[in-house]
């Protein structure tokens, strides 16, 4: 083993800086393999590294290979097996466990006993040694002695300790000082063995001579002995004497922590005491208040409002533990209980009282309020109900079945109150609209019609859902007996149905609309004042859920709809609903005539007149606006959003009549047919709604309207253009689109900008096309003569030789010009002007611009001519019988005499 030892040591480590120490010949537990060698080594550099390799011969058997290396600071466990009988086999315990049987227990006991040594001397974390004999391991192992580790090799590591920088030093000078140091060593040694020895016989020396100190220092520790003991005499006597204080101090202590545990029991029993007589006490204030307390005056509200607190605070108080099982704890939650149904009945028997009398009070004062055509302020009421608002949220609390009858109670009757001061009301403003008609019509109607016939008629719209009746109705049958001198010549556009926008003046539908505005205007605070006032009293802005009271198992009308009631068993379901859902159950109770009553009121005022449409649609798309922007989903916003839309629906019913009426319209077949009815009537129509609809918000709903209206103008002006047959087709066409072009332009209409585009197309257009069919007519053979010239030359006849056709020759061309000498002309163009005269009609003023654009065509074909005879009869020396001049003269003195 030692030549081995000797070869790993000069082969493996001695290259690698490192020493062996321990070596140990063996193989794998449990399995027949080729034996290796587990060495223990150390480096030879600081800091030490102590390390396990595994060493094992190469497969060619003449060296020596590392095959495996353990730091041992990785070693958590050795496993000897057995300590009390030899046995070869142990365990390392690494990352994993190795199991190794060593070739003799010898071996292996010296190789766990250098590995002990090692990690004695090297590591802070100690190894476990498992199953080792306690011979085999020494106590401890000195840092700064030296000790053996594992034969003579590790006597000389601890031998060999390094120079310090001063001992190099000395060393250096005490060789400066011999001349033979390094060329004779063996002087040198003897010399310096020399200087030993004389050194070691003056320490001998100088410690004899310090005998007598050590005696003396000896006879001082003898002394210092006996005084300890005398000390320590002293000290058990006073712990002798303390002993039986400490057993007097232990009893006092005992007696103290009595009196700690019985003062603490003491305590806790005031505490609690003190506890049920401040949370559980009401004084007799509180009680006679709850009891007999007066309701009606504001002292006796606030005292009830301060004991119905205090007795909500003393019976939602949270009891300790144990307090339930107090006999009086008990006596006083039934004096609670009792006093919470006295003081709920009193309250509720009270408002009831309240609600009644308010439902049967207001009569009085309905006949002064409603001639003024203003709604009685219910401030008063909401007033006074409002000190009552703490108590009916403290009877919310605690009897939730009274309160929901209260609830419940509120609504019955306010709405019988509302309902009655409604439909007065309504029936006010229903009679002063269709008295506004009544008074415009009186000049013109045919039969005056009495007041009690209006008020009948006006008894039959209410309640009605805003639809218009037939033609046949009362209202409808009105008709305009004017003498207007455009009317008068044909059927007016809204003759046939109902009333003309013209037949009712500015002033008139001014008052109707004031009227209907102040309709909304008293509305729309009531509604949100009652709305207001029922958060506030039934305190329905303090929880996010509560049960609707109106919650009852029947159905009822709201919000123009059926509202099915919850029935009992699935009020559990849908008792959560949100507060703004049993306000608006409410309002929709309170106020449930409001919405018919409005869509019977706009049935009137759209009968009275369909334009009125255009007025209600302004009004209430601005009242709807205002509501959505205090609360979308209040009450007020969601009644009036239904509203509108019947107010659309009737919009666009009127627009539909505008264009129905304009479809059957019929002309005359004896009389010029003008400006159609229907043209006047859109100019009408877009001068109203232009008035009506600045700066409102449903402009886009108008937009549309022009829109349908305009094409619908567009296609039956030339439906009866087409259908014409005393006025020619061009002159219909220019007439009417020449005054849709002027309407919008001065309008300004920004969405009819494409058709006022179009209107001057066709306008122009028809103007053209009417001047050169008219101009036809006075130089007739001429006109025919010259298209048969410019025919021969389209054939491919050359202009030079048109002359020589036979029907086309110089004598044919001066035949046909003699037949139209100046007064001819002029004779013919003063026909043409009373002719143009007849077609024309006065109001669009177009016969001075008609003869303008004649008197241009007619020189430009004058010039033609002239053209045509200079190219086609070229040195001929025909000209016409009359000159340019003339032709301007002409028509200058034809303009004048008529």
């Amino acid at each position: 083993m030692t030549a081995i030892k000797h070869a790993l040591q000069r082969d493996i480590f001695t290259p690698n800086d490192e020493r062996l120490l321990g070596i140990v010949n063996v193989c794998k537990a449990g399995k027949k393999k080729k034996n290796c060698f587990l060495c223990a080594t150390v480096t030879t550099e600081r800091p030490v590294q102590v390390k396990v390799v595994k060493v094992k011969k190469s497969d060619k058997g003449d060296f020596y290979k590392r095959q495996q290396t353990w730091e041992l600071r990785d070693l958590t466990e050795v496993d000897a097996k057995d300590a009390s009988k030899e046995n070869p086999e142990f365990d390392l315990h690494f990352e994993k466990v190795y199991r190794w049987l060593a070739s003799s227990t010898a071996e292996k006991n010296s190789f766990i006993s250098c590995i002990w040594k090692l990690n004695q001397r090297y590591l802070r974390k100690k190894v476990e040694f498992v199953n080792v004999s306690s011979q085999l391991l020494e106590e401890s192992v000195p840092s700064g002695e030296s000790q053996s580790v594992a034969g003579g090799d590790e006597d000389a590591l601890d031998d060999y300790q390094e120079l310090s920088t001063r001992e190099e030093q000395d060393i250096e000078s005490m060789m400066e000082m011999c001349e033979y140091a390094i060329s004779n060593a063996e002087a040198f040694a003897e010399q310096l063995s020399k200087e030993l020895q004389v050194l070691d016989g003056a320490n001998i020396q100088s410690i004899m001579a310090s005998e007598k100190q050590v005696n003396i220092l000896m006879q001082l520790l003898d002394e210092a002995l006996s005084e300890v003991d005398t000390i320590e005499g002293k000290l058990s006597s006073y712990e002798e004497m303390l002993q039986s204080v400490k057993e007097q101090m232990d009893q006092i202590s005992q007696s103290n922590r009595l009196i700690q545990i019985s003062s603490t029991n003491n305590g806790k029993l005031l505490d609690e005491i003190q506890f049920l007589v401040n949370y559980m006490d009401l004084s007799k204030g509180h009680i006679r208040a709850l009891q007999d307390g007066d309701l009606t005056s504001p002292k006796g509200i606030e005292a009830c409002i301060n004991a119905s607190e205090a007795l909500l605070q003393c019976m939602n108080v949270a009891l300790r533990p144990g307090h339930e099982k107090l006999m009086a704890v008990t006596q006083q939650q039934l004096l609670f209980a009792e006093l919470r149904d006295t003081f709920a009945r009193r309250l509720t028997n009270h408002l009831n009282n309240v609600f009644v009398h308010q439902g049967h009070d207001q009569s009085s004062t309905l006949s002064q309020h409603t001639a003024e055509l203003t709604l009685p302020k219910h401030s008063p009421l909401h007033r006074d109900l409002l000190r009552y608002a703490k108590l009916m949220e403290w009877l919310k609390n605690t009897h939730r079945e009274k309160y929901e009858g209260l609830s419940r109670t509120y609504v019955d009757y306010m709405s019988r109150l509302y309902e009655r001061e409604i439909k007065d009301f309504f029936e006010v403003a229903k009679i002063k609209m269709a008295g506004t008609t009544k008074e415009a019509k009186g000049k013109f109607a045919t039969l005056p019609r009495k007041e009690s016939a209006l008020k009948q008629e006006t008894e039959s719209l209410h309640g009605s859902s805003g639809k218009l009746t037939g033609s046949t109705s009362s209202l409808n049958k009105l008709t305009v007996q004017g003498s207007n001198s455009r009317r008068s010549q044909s059927s007016s556009l809204l003759d046939m149905g109902n009333m003309s926008a013209s037949d009712l003046d500015v002033a008139d539908r001014t008052k109707f609309d004031k009227i209907f505005e102040q309709v909304l205007s008293e509305l729309e605070p009531l509604c949100l004042a009652e709305q207001d006032f029922i958060s506030k009293f039934f305190k329905l802005q303090q929880h996010p859920t509560v049960a609707p009271p109106l919650a009852q198992p029947e159905t009822e009308e709201s919000d123009g709809g059926m509202l099915s009631r919850v029935p009992p068993q699935a009020e559990h379901r849908h008792s959560l609903s949100s507060e703004k859902d049993m306000v608006r159950l409410m309002m929709n109770k309170i106020f449930q005539s409001i919405e018919t009553e409005l869509n019977s009121l706009i049935a009137l005022g759209d009968k009275i007149d369909s334009f009125n449409s255009l007025y209600m649609l302004v009004k209430m798309s601005h009242h709807v606006w205002t509501a959505e922007n205090v609360d979308p989903a209040s009450y007020l916003s969601t009644t009036l959003g239904n509203v509108l839309v019947t107010v659309k629906r009737n919009f666009d019913k009127c627009i539909s009549g505008q264009i129905r009426q304009m479809e059957e319209v019929k002309i005359s077949k004896k009389s010029k047919v003008g400006i159609l009815p229907f043209v006047t009537g859109f100019e009408e129509f877009a001068e109203l709604a232009e008035t009506i609809f600045r700066n409102a918000e449903r402009r886009g709903d108008l937009d549309k309207a022009y829109v349908k209206l305009i094409r619908a103008v567009f296609m039956n002006v030339e439906k009866v253009a087409n259908e014409s047959q005393k006025t020619p087709r061009d002159v219909v066409m220019m007439e009417n689109f020449h005054h849709i072009f002027s309407t919008l332009s001065r309008l300004k209409i920004s969405c009819l900008d494409a058709e006022r585009r179009e209107a001057k197309h066709k306008y122009t257009d028809h103007l053209q096309s009417y001047v050169i069919n008219s101009l036809g007519q006075p130089l007739e053979k001429l006109n025919h003569f010259f298209e048969g010239v410019e025919a021969r030359v389209a054939q491919g006849v050359r202009e030079e030789e048109v002359s020589y056709q036979l029907a086309f020759n110089k004598q044919e061309l001066r035949k046909v010009i003699k037949e139209y000498p100046g007064k001819e002309v002029k004779k013919g163009l003063d026909n043409l002007y009373k002719k143009v005269d007849k077609h024309l009609c006065e109001e669009e003023s177009l016969l001075q611009v008609v003869w303008h654009s004649m008197q241009d065509e007619f020189i430009r074909q004058y010039k033609h001519f002239e053209d045509l005879i200079g190219r086609c009869y070229p040195g001929s020396g025909i000209t016409m019988e009359f000159t340019i001049q003339d032709m301007l003269e002409y028509f200058s003195s034809i303009a004048q005499s008529h």
